[in-house]
């Protein structure tokens, strides 16, 4: 393999990744209305001449180079969330901006620009001969990862019937190579309680007071340690062999965290004590953490426990309608993962990306620096589709995507042409290393 040539090819590349990715992020393209973003990933495959491009009944837009019966996938999700305040960006977040060295706008980083070296990537590859025999390369665009992480890929591989050997997830790795991520799930604790007048409180049932002592219970699982004599032990308990036998993944990963996100309440009038109060809890887990674990550990509570059947204890469901139409229901619940840093599709892309850019993370001016003091294959900080293509389904899944997560959900985003060459060139190379 001529990993000069691969450098070369993707450099050549580098003005039509820049226009096709200011094309897609020319328009909005929140959750379940991304179909402008989709109709332009599928006219620009078909331009590429892929061997074959559909849409799924979701609204996924799924590309293969090659036509053997093995698959090795790219995977990017290419929703965006919103742009907030407009007032807090310097640019029209649709139009963008373009420098020599920048793109600017919404989606650039998170995550659309790693769709757009998938799919040079993926020409790279056939233009060079380098789609191993019996494979195909599938570079698919994927939708609602920001409403609901992996479902797309529940879908895909559930009702698409399409399984990888493995895939990559291009989400933004600030130029390293990422090998897991924490979980997360959305609790929702209910407490009821019964109204009455504001004039003579003790009449009723506070259900406000009674979350209030919850919630209390919940902060100190966040911010308690895990000795002997502490009664509420903190999740740092995870990061103990003590407590955890997958501590040492849980160390790599993080501690698991918790906080309310979201609060309601229901109460005659503003003259009345609430009979109802409900929190959403943002839960963040790591290794040896399950949603069932994770729920019996708020069940578990001394608050919880004291008002007993007042309380319930449950997780969210998300039901929202992709822009197709498609309803495809599953639990609020985003398994945590990693691939084993001896794994084969670790070792293929640690081989791929040091034959090409040797050991260390690249950047720019404004981001080496960053970047070499981070090591090469680390983890991510938030959650990505891996959550459903290994975390649900054990199939390996390693991240390596241009832009930087700090850049994620922020105003200004912007990401770097760069990054874009880079990632396109590994990309490339990728398939013959792992098949070596």
């Amino acid at each position: 393999m001529d990993y000069e040539k691969i450098k070369e090819a993707a450099q050549n590349y580098q003005d039509d990744m820049t226009r096709f990715l200011r094309a897609i992020v020319k328009n909005p393209g929140e959750s379940c209305d991304e179909r402008k973003h989709i109709e332009t990933i599928e006219a620009e495959m078909k331009k590429l001449n892929f061997d074959e491009v559909t849409i799924d009944p979701q609204g996924n837009v799924i590309g293969y180079m090659g036509n053997g019966d093995k698959i090795l996938a790219f995977d990017a999700h290419i929703d965006t969330v919103g742009i907030g305040n407009i007032e807090n960006w310097n640019f029209d977040p649709y139009e963008g901006y373009e420098t020599d060295e920048e793109i600017g706008g919404r989606g650039v980083s998170d995550q659309c620009g790693g769709l757009v070296s998938a799919v040079y990537g993926a020409k790279i590859m056939k233009d060079m001969d380098l789609i191993p025999e019996g494979y195909k390369i599938m570079v698919v665009g994927t939708v609602q990862e920001e409403d609901c992480d992996g479902l797309c890929w529940q879908y895909i591989i559930n009702e698409d019937k399409i399984r990888p050997e493995f895939v990559v997830s291009t989400e933004p790795t600030d130029g390293g190579i990422y090998r897991g991520q924490r979980g997360r799930m959305e609790i929702r604790v209910d407490v009821k309680g019964v109204s009455c007048h504001g004039s003579a409180p003790e009449r009723g049932d506070n259900a406000i007071y009674k979350m209030a002592d919850i919630l209390q219970d919940v902060r100190s699982l966040n911010e308690n340690d895990d000795a002997d004599e502490t009664e509420i032990k903190g999740l740092v308990k995870m990061l103990s062999p003590k407590y955890n036998p997958d501590w040492e993944e849980a160390r790599f990963l993080g501690r698991g965290t918790v906080t309310v996100s979201q609060i309601f309440y229901t109460s005659p009038s503003r003259c009345a004590v609430a009979d109802s109060c409900a929190v959403s809890l943002d839960r963040r887990m790591t290794f040896g953490e399950t949603w069932e674990s994770c729920l019996d550990e708020i069940r578990a509570l001394p608050s919880v426990k004291k008002y007993g059947d007042d309380v319930v204890v449950s997780m969210y469901n998300y039901d929202r309608p992709s822009y197709t139409g498609c309803k495809y229901e599953i639990e609020c619940y985003f398994p945590t993962w990693a691939i084993p840093k001896d794994h084969k599709v670790t070792k293929a892309f640690e081989d791929a990306y040091k034959h090409l850019y040797g050991e260390t993370r690249l950047g720019n001016a404004e981001t080496e620096a960053m970047r070499k003091a981070r090591p090469l294959t680390d983890k991510w900080t938030f959650s990505t589709n891996g959550v459903s293509i290994m975390g649900r389904n054990g199939i390996p899944c390693i991240g390596f995507g241009p832009g930087a997560e700090a850049q994620a959900h922020a105003p200004n985003e912007k990401t770097w042409k760069a990054d874009l060459v880079r990632c396109a060139a590994v990309y490339a190379a990728l398939p013959t290393s792992y098949c070596k």
